[in-house]
């Protein structure tokens, strides 16, 4: 299975590509999708999009994994990444890609054990579990393998059998309760 890893941004979109087999894992890319801070925000947004069609088209990813929405302090910023993310989602459900969405403290868990550890033990734990030389750079691009790692450590329970209706798929219907 391949894992199309996603730390959502509009200034940069961390990705990391991660094969996984059998319970091992490894790294197959991991870099950055940058855009020119002073652009318009919509210029922006399509190469967000165009970017991610690339990604989708060079690595071919059976699902993509990206993290929740956290707004911190700066809501002009959350405005800004929201968007972007709806960009990726977008691009993702155009290629046909599964999503799986994973909270920051899910990722934490699946990569370290404990749901509130530091970035660096993050980090550090990345490095470890990919049996790098490294950390992965920029720390978007760290971010996003960690997102990926996170998937395939728990995608085994979230999975549904190949051919199973999704939202969006086409083979999904919506049912309303009645009135």
């Amino acid at each position: 299975m391949v894992i199309l890893g996603i730390d959502p941004g509009f200034a940069i979109v961390g990705f990391g590509v991660l094969s996984s087999e059998k319970g091992r894992q490894s790294l197959l890319s991991c870099g950055a999708v940058t855009t020119q801070a002073g652009v318009p925000l919509p210029a922006r947004l399509l190469q967000i999009e165009d970017d991610m069609a690339q990604l989708f088209e060079t690595f071919r990813p059976d699902a993509m994994a990206i993290e929740e929405l956290f707004f911190n302090n700066n809501i002009t910023t959350g405005i800004g990444v929201a968007q972007a993310r709806g960009v990726i989602l977008t691009a993702a459900e155009r290629a046909g890609v599964p999503i799986f969405e994973y909270s920051p403290s899910e990722v934490k868990l699946a990569v370290t054990g404990y749901g509130k550890a530091e970035k660096r033990q993050v980090m550090d734990m990345v490095k470890r579990l990919l049996a790098l030389k490294t950390v992965p750079k920029p720390d978007d691009a760290a971010d996003a393998v960690a997102i990926a790692l996170c998937h395939a450590r728990s995608y085994t329970s979230r999975l549904q059998p190949p051919g199973a209706a999704r939202p969006g798929s086409g083979r999904y219907a919506v049912k309303h309760p009645s009135k």
